[in-house]
């Protein structure tokens, strides 16, 4: 394929849409599948690399690309993505993803290791992610659509609540890591259930965190392309949080009763 054609509309809005289906095919598999990484490491998935070297790997491309694709944007659009809408989508994204590919990372504990196809197709995803949010941001647009985010979208009801709504998954996603990096001390092996901030309703504290984040991004974009980040969010991390949710369920089993925990949503799912 021609370099030209993956800045045309065609091709962005073709890639869009398939992504959707993607995702949807994704979450069906992962009720079947485990990922193969984290609580649910296995020798199936094959050969594995270092924890935090898989981590920084797949995540730094989406960081790099939207960066990329926004600096690009200046000289064909006249700086209208230096408006302050762009200005906070671009922040708002590359803050999430500078913190994901260069602190977290390196604040994982242990030796753990993650299969090197996990992380390849994770680098995939993100490169695909990348290009979907920063070619419809910072170039389809101000190219076609100059009229959506004027300086006064700021105001919008839309931009207010999904700001909000981002920075509230955004401090979930935070404090959720930290219980999780700190349930137990140097030197100790065994197993424990988080039981701090929003892991007293639901086992994956931090997916919910994760996809409250990308929901708040697709309502302050109000786009189909920020739609479909939380629409892939939710088909991986949805049935992933169940998987967790048996591991869970088999290895304290009373206490998990008693706390009536969800998977999720709190009090729902």
């Amino acid at each position: 394929m021609p370099i030209e054609n993956i800045y045309s509309i065609d091709f962005f809005y073709d890639l869009l849409y398939l992504m959707f289906l993607v995702g949807l095919v994704v979450f069906v598999m992962l009720y079947f599948v485990d990922a193969g990484y984290g609580k649910m490491r296995s020798d199936k998935w094959g050969p594995a690399i270092n924890n935090k070297v898989g981590w920084f790997l797949m995540e730094c491309p989406v960081f790099f690309v939207v960066l990329y694709l926004y600096f690009k944007s200046f000289p064909l659009y006249g700086g209208v993505t230096k408006m302050a809408p762009y200005w906070v989508f671009f922040l708002i994204f590359e803050f999430h993803y500078f913190q994901r590919s260069f602190v977290f990372p390196f604040l994982l504990k242990g030796k753990s290791k993650m299969p090197v196809i996990i992380m390849l197709l994770s680098v995939i995803w993100n490169l695909i992610n990348g290009y979907i949010q920063g070619f419809w941001l910072f170039h389809l647009a101000p190219q076609y659509y100059p009229q959506l985010y004027t300086p006064e979208w700021v105001l919008t009801p839309q931009f207010i609540a999904g700001t909000v709504i981002f920075i509230i998954g955004w401090i979930i996603n935070m404090h959720s890591d930290y219980v999780i990096r700190h349930l137990r001390q140097p030197g100790d092996t065994n197993h424990y259930l988080p039981k701090k901030g929003m892991y007293r309703y639901v086992t994956s504290a931090n997916y919910l965190g994760e996809i409250t984040e990308w929901l708040g991004f697709a309502i302050l974009t109000w786009s189909l392309a920020g739609l479909l980040f939380f629409w892939f969010s939710c088909c991986n991390l949805v049935p992933r949080s169940h998987a967790i949710y048996k591991k869970y369920e088999e290895e304290f089993p009373d206490e998990f009763d008693r706390k009536k925990l969800k998977r999720i949503i709190p009090f729902i799912y």
